[in-house]
This record gives C-alpha cells, structure tokens and sequence, in this order.
C-alpha cells in the first residue's frame, strides 16, 4: 500500500480538468479510460516525460459506496490518537465531508521538482472542494491547514504548523517542533506549549 494524502472536502462539484491542468503546470494530467472529463473519477498526474507524480482518485461520500466506507474508517482510525479535543471536532466533521480526493504518492515526486507541481494541485483542490486535509504518518488538519490531530512517528522532527482547539470550539494556530518533546506533551494533551510562536 502506498502513501496518500488526502483532500476530505465539504463541496461535491468534480473540480475542471483544466483548472487542474493549469495548476499542474508543467507536469501534465491524463485522464483514466474509465473517467469521463466533466465528471471525472481517476486521474494521473505525471512528467512531460512520462514518469508518473501521482494518482489522484475521486470519491464521493454517497451511503453503500467506497467514499462513505473510507469516512466511516476514518472516524473509527481518529479515536485511536490525541489529542481528544481534536478527536471530538473531527468526529463531528467528518460527517459533513462530501468527496474524497485521494493522492497516492508515486516515485515521480522526488524526481524534477514533481513535489511543486503535486503541491500545486493538492493545494488548488482543496480551494476548491473546501474541507480538511489528511497526511499517512502526519494527521488531520482543521479547515485551515493546520494539523491538529498528531499521527507522526516517535522519530519525527522539525517545525511544524499546529492548532490545538479552544473552549470555544474554535483552534489557536502555532508552529512547534516536533522532537521536542515538551511541545509534544502539551500538543498530545490538548494545550499550547509554552514559548511557541503564534501564528
């Protein structure tokens, strides 16, 4: 199994082709046999040369289909994690998410700056689809982009933008770092490490 990361969005128009196209820039988007452009289902976003970047796939979140399957997963794989003020506002989200769009990440990425354009169409869906982003081995965002429920490895480092839930339903946005582990404690707990930046 590969790694994805995914556009949970709230929006369930399939977004343009060639919006996608333009953003992808100068990687380029092939449409699977199986998909029709207006309501595409399956795309494949590769190199001028051919070497494949990534394979986006389109799912709907309707009752008895994979889309709605993957969300009633995930609510089920969220309560396994901290912090529990994260786990209760993604279980109340989750709910409203209307289409999945799902990236598995493929070797083309690490190879002729395949990670911006990969970026760049990650980025121009979620603009589109609105909703939250998930990361393999990262987490979930709130609406804003920021992780707020922590799945990293014991091993994982370097800055990175969080936001911890506050009273009010809303999230304090911050950046920590994620060996240190008193910023770990706290974020796992549910409240704002001392000393961080605010955003």
């Amino acid at each position: 199994m590969g790694y994805y990361i995914r556009v949970l969005g709230t929006k369930v128009d399939a977004i343009p082709i060639d919006l996608m196209r333009s953003a992808a820039e100068p990687a380029v988007i092939k449409i699977e046999k199986q998909s029709r452009e207006a309501n595409w289902t399956q795309v494949v976003l590769s190199h001028a040369d051919g070497q494949e970047i990534a394979l986006i796939e389109r799912n709907d979140v309707v009752s008895g289909e994979l889309g709605a399957e993957e969300i009633q997963e995930l609510m089920e794989e969220v309560q396994q994690y901290k912090p529990a003020s994260a786990v209760a506002w993604l279980r109340e989200f989750l709910p409203r998410v209307r289409v999945i769009y799902a990236f598995q990440l493929l070797s083309g990425t690490d190879v002729n700056d395949g990670w911006t354009s990969l970026h760049a169409l990650y980025s121009k869906i979620w603009n589109r689809a609105g909703g939250i982003l998930q990361a393999d081995g990262e987490g979930f965002s709130d609406e804003d982009g920021y992780t707020i429920l922590w799945q990293f490895s014991e091993d994982a480092t370097g800055e990175w933008n969080v936001g911890t839930r506050r009273p009010d339903g809303g999230f304090v946005h911050y950046a920590i770092e994620l060996g240190n582990p008193k910023h770990r404690s706290a974020f796992l707990e549910g409240e704002i490490p001392k000393g961080v930046k605010l955003a």
